[in-house]
């Protein structure tokens, strides 16, 4: 079968002659890449989408915390967001750059996703009291990363898993080790060594169960022309695979700092992916020009990157794990805040997606992210959260004079076609079903379609009656 869709703003086609019908069952899919579009037409295109900043949600001033707290997890489990990141603080000096204390990994939780606690967990010491929400101080605090293990194997005592970086000590070699909890708080290693020893690892490196493919698939930083991402799987989340590096269409733009790639709660066949972007052009006049110029000639006077470096966030996405569509322009920038933005370490995104309520009081929820603000300022940093609309990472768009879209033929379950739509008050998209030499099925054609125009999430636009 094929669909075709037609609007003053918009028009989804749907049919490659003669090919074979892509099986999509009843799953949601997105627009985040290519797979199901043969041709875009007239002026239609596909369009990234940037995340919306909202208020600060976590000010970093406990003093285990600090002004270095880039690696955040945050997912929801029941009726609790549980937020997982990196107390650390660095002082500059023009002999280089120093830790004013220990790492450790902090924990938050929260009701809304918006308003977030630190509870007192009283497991590790700080300054001579354990009155602090400090969750994990061991191998792998420099960026430990959890998530809820959905494996339905999993026993109780290892629901929740996580991964870290170990530097090498004359007790442990380096590598990533992995962990194991029975309620998100209460960690212990799995195994005593490492159990990835290639790669670089002085990022965010994940793991997550990869329900789709039923596996346990990890990212993590590799070297490869510059900073790049390596993966590997596994079936019992000790023993992995040798790593491999990602592929990328149409290439790799950018080195790629963090990864933050996770399944799409919504459409777990896809990985979306949300990189840090890393470049350095060095001490240019618009470096120069950038805020903060002497404090940003301190941090850069032992190693300049630290100066002169830029980072933001990108987005990419992925059918099969390895080969990933990465766009090119920016998801997320640091914006227009004058003061300590467009630094090294800026707007490092969080790994996790999670559902919030909106702002708008009768408005569907949406996706908050969390992002760091004042990193590796002389002063605390905090997170300020995101939202974008559920699904609305790509669409396809068009002027008012219209566009097409041809997609391959697909083959689905069901009785309705969904859409996740938003159009102008002047604007509608139409839908037509072809069969695969091109023809409209009868009461099926764009003529017999019903205009479809207001903002929905998922707003019936064909109906097979039978």
């Amino acid at each position: 079968m094929n669909i075709r869709t037609a609007a003053f703003t918009l028009l989804l086609a749907g049919s490659l002659r003669g090919a074979e019908p892509i099986g999509i069952g009843s799953r949601l899919e997105l627009f985040t890449d290519s797979a199901l579009i043969e041709s875009l037409q007239r002026d239609a295109r596909r369009q990234l989408h940037q995340p919306v900043p909202r208020e600060i949600t976590l000010t970093m001033d406990k003093p285990w915390e600090g002004n270095a707290v880039n690696y955040m997890t945050a997912f929801r489990d029941g009726d609790i967001y549980r937020l997982y990141y990196r107390g650390a603080d660095v002082v500059y000096k023009p002999d280089g750059h120093t830790d004013s204390h220990r790492e450790v990994t902090c924990y938050a939780e929260s009701k809304d996703g918006i308003h977030w606690t630190r509870p007192n967990l009283g497991l590790f010491e700080f300054n001579g009291s354990k009155a602090n929400n400090i969750v994990w101080d061991g191998v792998g605090r420099h960026n430990f990363t959890p998530f809820r293990d959905s494996n339905p194997a999993a026993p109780a005592s290892a629901r929740y898993k996580a991964i870290g970086y170990g530097e090498k000590t004359a007790d442990q070699p380096a590598g990533l080790y992995v962990f194991q909890s029975p309620d998100a708080i209460h960690w212990s290693l799995i195994a005593n060594k490492p159990v990835i020893t290639n790669g670089k690892f002085d990022s965010q490196n994940l793991a997550f169960w990869d329900a789709e493919r039923r596996e346990y698939r990890e990212y993590h930083r590799g070297a490869l022309k510059g900073r790049d991402i390596l993966t590997g799987t596994s079936k019992d989340f000790v023993t992995w695979t040798e790593p491999v590096f990602l592929d990328y269409t149409p290439g790799r733009i950018s080195e790629l700092y963090t990864n933050q790639i996770i399944p799409y709660y919504r459409a777990p066949h896809l990985l979306l992916g949300f990189p840090t972007r890393y470049i350095d052009r060095g001490w240019t006049k618009s470096a120069e020009a950038l805020p903060r110029p002497e404090y940003r000639k301190l941090r850069g006077a032992k190693s300049r990157r630290e100066g002169t470096a830029l980072t933001d966030g990108m987005f990419m996405s992925s059918r099969d794990a390895q080969r990933f569509e990465v766009w090119p322009e920016s998801f997320i920038r640091p914006g227009l805040r004058q003061t300590d933005s467009w630094f090294y370490g800026d707007v490092y995104q969080n790994w996790g997606l999670v559902e919030t309520k909106s702002a708008i009081a009768d408005a569907p929820d949406e996706i908050s992210l969390y992002l760091t603000e004042n990193t590796m300022q002389e002063r605390t940093a905090y997170l300020r959260r995101y939202t974008i609309r559920v699904d609305g990472f790509v669409s396809i768009t068009a002027p008012l004079s219209g566009g097409e879209v041809l997609t391959k033929p697909v083959r689905f379950r069901g009785r309705r076609l969904l859409f996740n739509y938003s159009t102008s008050a002047a604007g509608s998209i139409r839908v037509q079903l072809e069969d695969p030499s091109g023809h409209a099925y009868e009461g099926f054609s764009l003529a017999d379609a019903a205009e479809l125009y207001g903002d929905s999430l998922a707003q019936p636009g064909v109906e097979v009656r039978r």
